[in-house]
């Protein structure tokens, strides 16, 4: 499976496992702090030897993206959903606003 690391701003690389519940996508935005770079792995085995993790190193020149943070991701969630909430009430309102048909016998 997919990691994503990033740097931790003290020097180190934080490792992110995904468990599946979000698409991998949104792990990567939403996990990492706003503004840092992250790669993703496809291969695990470059961060499989614990024994020397102080020590691992990335180069982050040319990251796969950036994350923004779980705080704005949550704000974008919510704010997507009062627009969905918004839509399905004006569509609610436009079918009880609409002219009933006549029935003609």
């Amino acid at each position: 499976m997919n990691k994503i690391i990033f740097p931790n701003g003290e020097g180190g690389i934080c490792v992110v496992h995904p468990t599946g519940e979000l698409p991998f996508e949104e792990v990567c935005r939403k996990d990492v702090p706003a503004g840092t770079p992250y790669l993703i792995l496809t291969d695990d085995s470059e961060i499989a030897d614990r024994t020397f993790r102080e020590a691992w190193e990335a180069d982050f020149s040319n990251p796969d993206g950036y994350g923004i943070g779980d705080e704005a991701w949550f704000a974008e969630k919510a704010a997507a959903e009062a627009e969905r909430l918004a839509a399905e009430e004006a569509a609610a309102e436009q079918t009880v606003d609409a002219p009933a048909e006549e029935v003609s016998e």
